[in-house]
């Protein structure tokens, strides 16, 4: 019987983010997926390519939801792109209805396409009502440094700090990306396990940050964790995986490109 592995997240239109990557990636690292659909970004190419966010109605997240658990037996989840309060809300009440082996947060703090105090609502919501839930975070540097309220992170020792604070939030481990944006010349993960620090190192591909691979990156910890693997191992297994989804990320005629594999 074959592996599985849940995903509720949103659906990116060009393919290369969202419960698109997370399918991908749970399919190439030998899981079978089952997704639930919480809102839809398609990218505006008539407007300098910003973000089209639409919710999708909290009544139809829960049934989807519903129906993917009553017709599988599902305990490792990854929960991506929410948008909403309500959204949140939904998810959350939908999460508490089983008990999760693990519960995997790739915490999507804002969408261009929503008016800064909706996006501070759903920020707060999902501190208050998705954190506390989780296994694993696994926030990149914007995300954790709004989370630990910290004023910059330009070292790694500076990750490990954020990843603590955010641990206090109620997360068992959190993951900090340091990824493109953090000084040097390699792109570099921490993880904080509740009392020691593991920093996960890769040399840098360019400057330029790669759509969809946070996305890819949390779905391999979700699938390695389905696997029955440790959580140091998982988080080791999915740096290596998206760091060769970037080596072999794709051009797309959008002004960025995404996560591919060779």
């Amino acid at each position: 019987m074959p592996t599985l592995a849940y995903v509720i997240a949103g659906s990116e239109a060009t393919g290369g983010a969202g419960i698109q990557a997370d399918l991908k990636t749970f399919e190439r690292l030998g899981v079978y997926g089952v997704g639930t659909i919480t809102c839809i970004v398609s990218f505006d190419p008539k407007a300098d390519w910003g973000h089209r966010f639409v919710p999708v109605d909290g009544a139809v997240i829960a049934d989807q939801i519903e129906a993917a658990t009553a017709a599988h037996s599902l305990d490792v989840v990854k929960i991506g792109m929410l948008g909403t309060p309500g959204t949140v809300a939904t998810v959350a009440d939908s999460l508490r209805q089983q008990s999760w082996r693990h519960i995997v947060v790739d915490p999507v703090l804002i969408c261009k396409g929503q008016e800064p105090g909706a996006a501070l609502d759903t920020d707060n919501a999902l501190r208050a009502d998705i954190l506390p839930l989780a296994t694993v975070v696994t926030p990149n540097l914007f995300e954790a440094q709004t989370l630990s309220g910290m004023e910059s992170l330009e070292t790694v020792e500076d990750l490990g700090e954020a990843a603590r604070r955010i641990a206090d939030l109620g997360p068992r481990y959190v993951v900090v990306k340091g990824g493109a944006g953090l000084p040097g010349d390699e792109a570099v993960d921490v993880l904080f396990d509740g009392e020691d620090v593991t920093v996960f190192r890769a040399p840098k591909i360019g400057d330029e940050r790669v759509s969809g691979a946070g996305c890819t990156f949390a779905a391999a910890i979700t699938a390695e964790l389905a696997k029955g693997a440790s959580v140091h191992d998982a988080v080791a297994t999915a740096k290596d995986f998206a760091h060769a989804g970037i080596v072999g990320r794709i051009t797309t005629a959008a002004p960025f490109t995404a996560v591919g594999w060779q």
